[in-house]
Protein backbone atom coordinates (compact mmCIF):
# COMPACT_ATOMS: atom_id res chain seq x y z
CA UNK A 1 0.00 0.00 0.00
CA UNK A 2 1.19 3.83 -1.08
CA UNK A 3 1.36 6.65 0.89
CA UNK A 4 1.19 10.18 -0.38
CA UNK A 5 3.76 12.12 1.25
CA UNK A 6 3.87 15.79 2.23
CA UNK A 7 7.35 17.08 2.71
CA UNK A 8 7.75 19.60 5.22
CA UNK A 9 10.81 20.96 4.16
CA UNK A 10 12.47 23.20 1.13
CA UNK A 11 15.60 23.21 -0.78
CA UNK A 12 17.72 20.46 -1.62
CA UNK A 13 16.67 18.27 1.47
CA UNK A 14 13.14 18.55 -0.16
CA UNK A 15 14.63 17.95 -3.45
CA UNK A 16 16.03 14.29 -1.93
CA UNK A 17 12.73 13.29 -0.42
CA UNK A 18 11.25 13.96 -3.03
CA UNK A 19 13.02 11.50 -5.22
CA UNK A 20 13.30 9.07 -3.39
CA UNK A 21 9.50 9.75 -3.00
CA UNK A 22 9.01 9.79 -6.84
CA UNK A 23 11.07 6.46 -7.85
CA UNK A 24 8.88 5.12 -5.02
CA UNK A 25 5.81 5.58 -6.60
CA UNK A 26 4.16 7.71 -3.90
CA UNK A 27 2.36 10.62 -4.61
CA UNK A 28 3.70 14.08 -3.26
CA UNK A 29 2.95 17.34 -2.03
CA UNK A 30 5.20 19.99 -1.46
CA UNK A 31 4.59 23.12 0.41
CA UNK A 32 6.61 26.70 -0.18
CA UNK A 33 6.83 29.87 1.24
CA UNK A 34 6.31 32.65 -1.50
CA UNK A 35 9.76 33.41 -1.85
CA UNK A 36 9.72 29.85 -2.76
CA UNK A 37 7.42 29.37 -5.18
CA UNK A 38 8.67 27.98 -8.55
CA UNK A 39 11.76 27.05 -7.06
CA UNK A 40 13.70 23.70 -7.98
CA UNK A 41 11.45 21.52 -5.33
CA UNK A 42 8.63 22.84 -6.20
CA UNK A 43 8.68 21.14 -9.64
CA UNK A 44 9.52 17.91 -8.39
CA UNK A 45 5.99 17.55 -6.44
CA UNK A 46 3.29 16.69 -7.99
CA UNK A 47 0.72 19.26 -6.01
CA UNK A 48 2.46 22.21 -4.35
CA UNK A 49 0.64 24.24 -1.53
CA UNK A 50 1.79 27.94 -0.82
CA UNK A 51 1.75 29.01 2.54
CA UNK A 52 0.92 32.08 3.93
CA UNK A 53 3.21 34.46 5.51
CA UNK A 54 6.46 35.69 5.05
CA UNK A 55 8.86 34.89 8.09
CA UNK A 56 10.26 30.90 8.60
CA UNK A 57 8.23 30.81 11.51
CA UNK A 58 4.85 31.68 9.72
CA UNK A 59 5.47 29.39 7.25
CA UNK A 60 8.36 26.18 7.45
CA UNK A 61 7.44 26.47 11.39
CA UNK A 62 3.62 26.87 11.01
CA UNK A 63 2.55 23.48 12.14
CA UNK A 64 -1.07 24.03 11.67
CA UNK A 65 -0.67 25.32 8.42
CA UNK A 66 1.52 22.39 7.36
CA UNK A 67 -0.81 19.65 8.93
CA UNK A 68 -3.99 21.63 7.58
CA UNK A 69 -1.73 21.57 3.74
CA UNK A 70 -1.45 17.78 4.12
CA UNK A 71 -5.51 17.25 4.87
CA UNK A 72 -6.83 19.33 2.26
CA UNK A 73 -4.48 17.83 -0.29
CA UNK A 74 -4.90 14.11 0.94
CA UNK A 75 -1.41 13.11 1.53
CA UNK A 76 -1.64 10.68 4.00
CA UNK A 77 2.06 10.98 5.60
CA UNK A 78 4.47 14.51 6.07
CA UNK A 79 8.25 13.52 6.08
CA UNK A 80 10.35 16.73 8.09
CA UNK A 81 13.62 16.10 6.11
CA UNK A 82 16.56 17.52 8.86
CA UNK A 83 15.95 21.25 10.09
CA UNK A 84 12.73 23.15 11.19
CA UNK A 85 10.44 20.79 12.49
CA UNK A 86 12.31 17.37 11.97
CA UNK A 87 13.05 16.92 15.83
CA UNK A 88 10.07 18.74 17.13
CA UNK A 89 8.26 15.74 19.23
CA UNK A 90 5.43 18.18 19.87
CA UNK A 91 5.08 18.30 15.95
CA UNK A 92 5.24 14.84 15.50
CA UNK A 93 2.76 14.33 17.94
CA UNK A 94 0.24 16.75 16.07
CA UNK A 95 1.13 14.82 12.68
CA UNK A 96 -0.32 11.45 14.35
CA UNK A 97 -3.06 13.02 16.38
CA UNK A 98 -4.44 14.59 12.52
CA UNK A 99 -4.06 11.03 11.75
CA UNK A 100 -1.01 11.58 9.21
CA UNK A 101 2.06 8.66 9.36
CA UNK A 102 4.97 10.35 11.10
CA UNK A 103 7.95 9.52 8.51
CA UNK A 104 10.37 9.66 12.03
CA UNK A 105 10.66 8.14 15.74
CA UNK A 106 7.95 8.65 18.22
CA UNK A 107 7.73 11.82 19.89
CA UNK A 108 9.14 9.98 22.83
CA UNK A 109 12.41 9.29 21.08
CA UNK A 110 12.55 12.65 20.07
CA UNK A 111 12.31 13.80 23.38
CA UNK A 112 14.64 11.95 25.09
CA UNK A 113 17.27 12.39 22.49
CA UNK A 114 16.87 16.07 22.14
CA UNK A 115 16.82 16.89 25.19
CA UNK A 116 21.23 15.74 25.93
CA UNK A 117 20.98 15.53 29.53
CA UNK A 118 18.38 12.98 29.58
CA UNK A 119 20.30 11.44 26.70
CA UNK A 120 23.58 10.60 28.84
CA UNK A 121 21.37 9.32 31.70
CA UNK A 122 19.24 6.90 29.42
CA UNK A 123 22.56 6.11 27.74
CA UNK A 124 24.55 5.03 30.82
CA UNK A 125 21.70 3.02 31.75
CA UNK A 126 21.60 1.09 28.73
CA UNK A 127 25.70 1.01 29.09
CA UNK A 128 27.02 3.03 26.23
CA UNK A 129 30.09 4.81 27.68
CA UNK A 130 29.50 8.46 27.81
CA UNK A 131 32.46 11.64 28.28
CA UNK A 132 32.69 11.86 31.75
CA UNK A 133 30.50 14.97 32.79
CA UNK A 134 28.12 15.79 35.20
CA UNK A 135 24.29 17.22 34.35
CA UNK A 136 23.26 20.91 36.23
CA UNK A 137 19.51 20.56 36.53
CA UNK A 138 18.91 23.92 38.02
CA UNK A 139 17.39 26.08 36.36
CA UNK A 140 17.48 29.25 38.85
CA UNK A 141 20.61 31.33 37.10
CA UNK A 142 22.35 32.01 40.52
CA UNK A 143 21.79 28.10 41.51
CA UNK A 144 22.93 26.67 38.53
CA UNK A 145 26.09 28.90 38.30
CA UNK A 146 27.03 27.85 41.87
CA UNK A 147 25.84 24.31 41.14
CA UNK A 148 28.52 24.29 38.00
CA UNK A 149 31.15 25.75 39.65
CA UNK A 150 31.05 22.51 42.01
CA UNK A 151 30.70 20.14 39.10
CA UNK A 152 33.85 21.73 37.36
CA UNK A 153 36.32 21.08 40.09
CA UNK A 154 35.13 17.32 39.60
CA UNK A 155 34.68 16.91 36.14
CA UNK A 156 38.28 18.98 35.69
CA UNK A 157 39.62 21.58 32.82
CA UNK A 158 39.49 21.61 30.02
CA UNK A 159 36.20 21.02 29.74
CA UNK A 160 33.15 21.96 27.86
CA UNK A 161 29.50 23.84 28.95
CA UNK A 162 27.08 22.46 26.85
CA UNK A 163 22.97 23.10 26.39
CA UNK A 164 20.86 20.61 27.65
CA UNK A 165 18.65 21.65 24.25
CA UNK A 166 21.49 22.24 22.38
CA UNK A 167 22.79 21.65 18.63
CA UNK A 168 25.02 23.49 15.84
CA UNK A 169 27.11 24.60 18.82
CA UNK A 170 24.69 26.99 20.34
CA UNK A 171 24.89 27.28 24.56
CA UNK A 172 28.52 25.56 23.83
CA UNK A 173 31.65 27.39 25.71
CA UNK A 174 35.48 25.64 25.82
CA UNK A 175 36.69 26.25 29.65
CA UNK A 176 40.84 26.28 30.05
CA UNK A 177 41.04 27.43 33.62
CA UNK A 178 38.84 28.32 36.61
CA UNK A 179 39.24 31.78 35.82
CA UNK A 180 37.34 31.97 32.88
CA UNK A 181 34.28 29.62 34.09
CA UNK A 182 32.00 31.95 35.13
CA UNK A 183 31.83 34.22 31.84
CA UNK A 184 32.06 31.26 30.00
CA UNK A 185 28.88 29.55 31.90
CA UNK A 186 26.76 32.73 32.15
CA UNK A 187 27.36 33.15 28.21
CA UNK A 188 26.45 29.72 27.50
CA UNK A 189 23.53 29.99 29.37
CA UNK A 190 22.20 33.29 28.13
CA UNK A 191 22.28 31.79 24.33
CA UNK A 192 20.72 28.60 25.18
CA UNK A 193 17.79 30.33 26.68
CA UNK A 194 17.85 32.85 23.58
CA UNK A 195 18.13 29.83 20.98
CA UNK A 196 15.79 27.11 22.85
CA UNK A 197 14.53 28.72 25.79
CA UNK A 198 16.34 26.55 27.82
CA UNK A 199 19.14 27.26 30.56
CA UNK A 200 19.92 24.27 31.31
CA UNK A 201 24.01 23.60 31.12
CA UNK A 202 25.98 20.85 31.65
CA UNK A 203 29.84 19.53 31.97
CA UNK A 204 31.77 17.42 29.53
CA UNK A 205 35.32 16.91 30.17
CA UNK A 206 37.04 18.60 26.77
CA UNK A 207 38.44 15.33 24.85
CA UNK A 208 41.12 16.97 22.65
CA UNK A 209 42.99 15.45 19.63
CA UNK A 210 39.74 13.57 19.30
CA UNK A 211 37.85 12.00 16.08
CA UNK A 212 34.05 13.01 15.56
CA UNK A 213 32.38 9.59 14.42
CA UNK A 214 29.30 8.77 13.93
CA UNK A 215 27.39 5.53 13.38
CA UNK A 216 24.09 5.26 10.74
CA UNK A 217 21.01 3.37 12.25
CA UNK A 218 17.96 2.28 10.83
CA UNK A 219 15.09 0.48 12.89
CA UNK A 220 11.58 -0.87 11.67
CA UNK A 221 8.65 -1.93 13.14
CA UNK A 222 9.52 -5.68 12.95
CA UNK A 223 11.34 -5.94 15.72
CA UNK A 224 14.75 -5.33 13.71
CA UNK A 225 17.53 -2.39 14.09
CA UNK A 226 21.22 -2.39 12.30
CA UNK A 227 23.65 0.14 11.60
CA UNK A 228 25.15 0.98 8.45
CA UNK A 229 28.47 2.06 9.78
CA UNK A 230 30.14 4.89 10.46
CA UNK A 231 30.61 8.35 9.03
CA UNK A 232 34.28 10.72 10.30
CA UNK A 233 32.94 14.32 10.83
CA UNK A 234 35.80 15.73 12.48
CA UNK A 235 36.57 18.36 10.03
CA UNK A 236 34.62 20.80 11.33
CA UNK A 237 34.28 24.89 11.89
CA UNK A 238 32.72 26.87 14.80
CA UNK A 239 30.93 22.73 15.08
CA UNK A 240 29.36 22.68 12.02
CA UNK A 241 30.43 20.11 9.93
CA UNK A 242 32.39 20.79 6.67
CA UNK A 243 33.87 17.28 5.47
CA UNK A 244 32.45 13.81 5.64
CA UNK A 245 33.59 10.61 4.63
CA UNK A 246 33.16 6.71 5.09
CA UNK A 247 33.93 4.80 5.75
CA UNK A 248 36.82 6.51 8.41
CA UNK A 249 40.17 6.65 7.20
CA UNK A 250 41.32 5.14 10.37
CA UNK A 251 38.62 2.79 11.89
CA UNK A 252 39.15 -1.16 12.31
CA UNK A 253 36.73 -3.37 11.66
CA UNK A 254 36.69 -4.35 15.41
CA UNK A 255 36.51 -0.71 16.60
CA UNK A 256 33.73 -0.55 13.89
CA UNK A 257 31.48 -3.33 15.15
CA UNK A 258 31.61 -2.41 18.70
CA UNK A 259 30.85 1.40 18.03
CA UNK A 260 27.94 -0.12 15.88
CA UNK A 261 26.66 -2.26 18.81
CA UNK A 262 26.46 0.54 20.96
CA UNK A 263 24.75 2.77 18.30
CA UNK A 264 22.12 -0.13 18.03
CA UNK A 265 22.36 -0.23 21.86
CA UNK A 266 21.68 3.60 22.07
CA UNK A 267 18.20 3.52 19.56
CA UNK A 268 16.85 0.11 21.62
CA UNK A 269 17.20 2.38 24.77
CA UNK A 270 14.34 4.85 23.53
CA UNK A 271 12.75 2.17 21.26
CA UNK A 272 13.55 3.76 18.41
CA UNK A 273 12.09 3.24 14.65
CA UNK A 274 13.22 5.08 12.04
CA UNK A 275 16.59 6.21 10.51
CA UNK A 276 18.70 8.31 13.04
CA UNK A 277 22.16 8.76 13.74
CA UNK A 278 24.35 8.57 17.33
CA UNK A 279 27.48 10.44 17.36
CA UNK A 280 30.79 9.52 19.21
CA UNK A 281 33.71 11.00 20.30
CA UNK A 282 36.91 8.84 19.54
CA UNK A 283 39.45 9.42 21.65
CA UNK A 284 43.56 9.46 20.56
CA UNK A 285 43.37 6.12 23.46
CA UNK A 286 40.82 4.65 21.49
CA UNK A 287 37.75 5.06 23.72
CA UNK A 288 34.44 6.42 22.18
CA UNK A 289 31.99 8.10 24.25
CA UNK A 290 28.31 8.70 23.67
CA UNK A 291 27.66 12.83 22.07
CA UNK A 292 24.01 12.73 20.93
CA UNK A 293 21.39 11.05 18.73
CA UNK A 294 19.95 13.30 15.97
CA UNK A 295 16.50 11.61 15.71
CA UNK A 296 16.74 12.37 11.91
CA UNK A 297 18.11 12.21 8.77
CA UNK A 298 22.11 13.78 8.37
CA UNK A 299 22.74 16.16 6.02
CA UNK A 300 25.62 13.84 5.47
CA UNK A 301 23.90 10.49 4.94
CA UNK A 302 25.10 10.10 0.99
CA UNK A 303 28.21 8.83 1.85
CA UNK A 304 26.38 6.13 3.67
CA UNK A 305 24.51 5.71 0.44
CA UNK A 306 27.68 5.43 -1.99
CA UNK A 307 29.29 2.88 0.07
CA UNK A 308 26.59 0.43 1.07
CA UNK A 309 24.12 0.80 -1.69
CA UNK A 310 21.31 1.52 0.92
CA UNK A 311 19.22 4.45 0.09
CA UNK A 312 18.19 5.50 3.26
CA UNK A 313 15.61 7.65 2.29
CA UNK A 314 13.85 4.80 0.23
CA UNK A 315 14.72 2.82 4.10
CA UNK A 316 12.52 5.39 5.79
CA UNK A 317 9.31 5.35 3.93
CA UNK A 318 9.44 1.56 3.79
CA UNK A 319 9.85 1.69 7.64
CA UNK A 320 7.21 4.25 7.36
CA UNK A 321 4.64 2.42 5.79
CA UNK A 322 5.16 -0.88 8.27
CA UNK A 323 7.51 -2.49 5.64
CA UNK A 324 10.23 -4.65 6.85
CA UNK A 325 13.43 -2.72 5.77
CA UNK A 326 15.51 -4.21 2.69
CA UNK A 327 18.57 -3.95 4.05
CA UNK A 328 21.07 -7.06 4.01
CA UNK A 329 23.84 -8.04 6.03
CA UNK A 330 26.57 -4.96 6.05
CA UNK A 331 28.72 -4.63 2.92
CA UNK A 332 31.01 -1.46 2.57
CA UNK A 333 32.47 -1.08 -0.85
CA UNK A 334 34.94 1.09 -1.84
CA UNK A 335 35.16 5.27 -0.17
CA UNK A 336 32.84 8.29 -0.45
CA UNK A 337 33.25 11.80 0.31
CA UNK A 338 30.74 15.14 1.22
CA UNK A 339 32.22 18.81 1.37
CA UNK A 340 29.23 21.37 1.57
CA UNK A 341 29.22 24.03 -0.99
CA UNK A 342 27.64 27.28 0.66
CA UNK A 343 27.16 31.03 -0.51
CA UNK A 344 29.65 32.48 1.85
CA UNK A 345 33.49 34.27 2.08
CA UNK A 346 35.31 31.83 3.72
CA UNK A 347 38.42 35.20 3.33
CA UNK A 348 36.20 37.36 5.81
CA UNK A 349 35.05 35.03 8.80
CA UNK A 350 32.50 32.87 6.38
CA UNK A 351 30.02 35.45 6.42
CA UNK A 352 27.24 34.51 3.80
CA UNK A 353 26.72 36.06 0.59
CA UNK A 354 23.83 36.64 -1.48
CA UNK A 355 23.14 37.44 -4.87
CA UNK A 356 22.18 35.89 -8.26
CA UNK A 357 23.78 32.01 -9.37
CA UNK A 358 24.58 33.89 -12.74
CA UNK A 359 26.14 30.87 -13.69
CA UNK A 360 26.00 27.37 -11.68
CA UNK A 361 27.73 24.42 -13.30
CA UNK A 362 28.22 21.09 -11.38
CA UNK A 363 31.14 18.83 -11.90
CA UNK A 364 29.90 15.36 -13.78
CA UNK A 365 31.35 12.11 -14.62
CA UNK A 366 31.27 8.76 -12.74
CA UNK A 367 31.59 8.03 -9.06
CA UNK A 368 29.98 11.96 -8.82
CA UNK A 369 27.08 12.97 -6.95
CA UNK A 370 25.57 16.51 -6.10
CA UNK A 371 22.60 17.26 -3.88
CA UNK A 372 20.87 20.50 -4.47
CA UNK A 373 17.70 22.32 -4.04
CA UNK A 374 19.20 25.25 -6.88
CA UNK A 375 20.15 25.97 -10.34
CA UNK A 376 21.65 28.68 -12.71
CA UNK A 377 19.48 31.72 -12.73
CA UNK A 378 18.27 31.60 -8.39
CA UNK A 379 18.86 34.19 -6.00
CA UNK A 380 20.85 33.43 -2.69
CA UNK A 381 18.77 35.55 -0.37
CA UNK A 382 19.29 36.02 3.49
CA UNK A 383 16.24 34.51 4.16
CA UNK A 384 18.05 30.69 4.98
CA UNK A 385 20.46 28.50 5.10
CA UNK A 386 23.35 29.44 2.62
CA UNK A 387 24.11 26.16 1.35
CA UNK A 388 23.64 25.70 -1.95
CA UNK A 389 24.81 22.07 -2.57
CA UNK A 390 26.60 18.79 -1.45
CA UNK A 391 28.55 17.66 -3.40
CA UNK A 392 30.01 13.71 -2.91
CA UNK A 393 32.02 11.80 -4.80
CA UNK A 394 32.79 7.85 -4.90
CA UNK A 395 35.53 5.74 -5.80
CA UNK A 396 37.95 2.44 -5.19
CA UNK A 397 39.88 3.70 -2.47
CA UNK A 398 39.99 6.56 -0.03
CA UNK A 399 43.06 8.22 -2.67
CA UNK A 400 41.20 8.02 -5.51
CA UNK A 401 37.97 9.69 -3.85
CA UNK A 402 39.95 12.86 -2.68
CA UNK A 403 41.46 12.72 -6.39
CA UNK A 404 38.30 12.94 -7.85
CA UNK A 405 37.07 15.32 -5.04
CA UNK A 406 39.55 17.58 -5.76
CA UNK A 407 38.66 17.04 -9.82
CA UNK A 408 35.61 17.72 -9.48
CA UNK A 409 36.07 21.17 -7.08
CA UNK A 410 38.17 22.25 -10.05
CA UNK A 411 35.73 22.14 -12.18
CA UNK A 412 32.74 23.54 -10.25
CA UNK A 413 32.31 27.17 -11.42
CA UNK A 414 29.80 29.23 -9.69
CA UNK A 415 29.47 32.89 -10.83
CA UNK A 416 27.50 35.89 -9.11
CA UNK A 417 28.15 34.74 -5.37
CA UNK A 418 30.89 34.34 -3.29
CA UNK A 419 31.44 30.66 -2.45
CA UNK A 420 33.54 28.59 -0.50
CA UNK A 421 34.77 26.25 -3.31
CA UNK A 422 38.76 27.95 -2.74
CA UNK A 423 38.38 26.79 0.59
CA UNK A 424 37.44 23.16 -0.26
CA UNK A 425 40.06 22.73 -2.43
CA UNK A 426 42.66 24.07 -0.54
CA UNK A 427 40.77 21.46 2.63
CA UNK A 428 41.80 18.90 -0.23
CA UNK A 429 45.18 19.21 -0.06
CA UNK A 430 45.75 20.22 3.56
CA UNK A 431 48.09 17.24 5.54
CA UNK A 432 45.72 16.18 8.00
CA UNK A 433 43.27 15.38 5.19
CA UNK A 434 45.67 13.63 3.13
CA UNK A 435 47.28 11.28 5.31
CA UNK A 436 43.35 11.19 7.68
CA UNK A 437 44.54 12.32 11.13
CA UNK A 438 42.00 15.05 11.41
CA UNK A 439 40.32 15.91 14.52
CA UNK A 440 37.61 18.02 15.60
CA UNK A 441 40.40 21.03 15.68
CA UNK A 442 42.21 20.49 12.12
CA UNK A 443 40.55 23.93 10.72
CA UNK A 444 41.44 25.88 13.61
CA UNK A 445 45.40 24.38 13.50
CA UNK A 446 45.70 24.64 9.52
CA UNK A 447 44.23 28.41 10.04
CA UNK A 448 44.82 29.62 13.36
CA UNK A 449 44.47 32.97 12.31
CA UNK A 450 41.45 32.63 9.55
CA UNK A 451 41.83 31.00 5.92
CA UNK A 452 43.13 32.90 2.99
CA UNK A 453 43.08 32.96 -0.68
CA UNK A 454 45.55 32.03 -2.61
CA UNK A 455 47.69 35.07 -4.41
CA UNK A 456 46.91 33.81 -7.80
CA UNK A 457 45.51 36.20 -10.40
CA UNK A 458 41.59 36.15 -11.58
CA UNK A 459 39.83 37.06 -14.29
CA UNK A 460 37.18 39.82 -14.01
CA UNK A 461 34.13 37.48 -13.34
CA UNK A 462 32.01 40.02 -16.51
CA UNK A 463 35.05 38.71 -18.67
CA UNK A 464 34.24 35.12 -17.46
CA UNK A 465 30.54 34.83 -17.95
CA UNK A 466 31.31 36.10 -21.75
CA UNK A 467 34.00 33.80 -21.95
CA UNK A 468 31.95 30.74 -20.90
CA UNK A 469 28.53 32.18 -22.84
CA UNK A 470 31.00 31.78 -25.79
CA UNK A 471 31.62 28.32 -25.08
CA UNK A 472 28.03 27.56 -24.39
CA UNK A 473 27.07 28.77 -28.01
CA UNK A 474 29.90 26.72 -29.28
CA UNK A 475 32.02 29.61 -30.55
CA UNK A 476 34.89 27.85 -29.22
CA UNK A 477 36.21 24.37 -29.52
CA UNK A 478 39.14 22.69 -28.69
CA UNK A 479 39.83 20.89 -31.93
CA UNK A 480 38.74 21.22 -35.24
CA UNK A 481 37.93 18.27 -37.93
CA UNK A 482 41.17 17.46 -39.95
CA UNK A 483 43.37 18.88 -37.44
CA UNK A 484 46.84 16.94 -36.54
CA UNK A 485 47.32 14.50 -34.32
CA UNK A 486 48.27 15.79 -30.92
CA UNK A 487 46.57 19.31 -32.23
CA UNK A 488 44.06 20.48 -29.51
CA UNK A 489 44.23 24.22 -30.82
CA UNK A 490 43.35 26.93 -28.21
CA UNK A 491 42.31 26.48 -25.07
CA UNK A 492 38.71 26.67 -23.96
CA UNK A 493 38.11 30.07 -21.97
CA UNK A 494 35.60 27.67 -20.01
CA UNK A 495 38.34 25.27 -19.22
CA UNK A 496 39.75 28.34 -17.39
CA UNK A 497 37.21 28.95 -15.91
CA UNK A 498 37.02 25.68 -14.48
CA UNK A 499 41.02 26.03 -13.25
CA UNK A 500 41.28 29.21 -12.70
CA UNK A 501 37.97 30.55 -10.88
CA UNK A 502 36.61 27.62 -9.09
Amino acid sequence: MGIKVLVANRGEIACRILRACNEAGHPTVAVCAPNDIGTLFTEMADEVVPLEGETIGETYLNQDQIIQAALSTGATAIHPGFGFLSERADFARAVKSAGLVWIGPSAEAIEKMGDKMTARQTMRAAGVPVIPGEEVEEEDEVAALEALREASTRVGYPLLLKASSGGGGKGMRAVHDPAGFDQAATGARREAVAAFGDGRIYIERLLSGSKHIEIQVLADTHGRTIHLGERECSVQRRHQKVFEEAPGPTMEPGLREAMGQAAVAAAEAVDYVGAGTVEFLLAPSGEFFFLEMNTRIQVEHPVTELVTGVDIVREQLRIANGEPMSCGPLMIRGHAIEVRLYAEDAANGFLPSIGPLSMFRPPEGPGIRLDTGVREGDEVTPNYDPMLAKLIVWAPSRDEALQKMRRALDEFVVLGTTTNIEFLRDLCDAGPVVDGSTTTTTIDDLWPNGWNPPAAPMLEEASLLAAASAETLGLHRRTTAGSSEGSTGPASPFTTIQRRFP
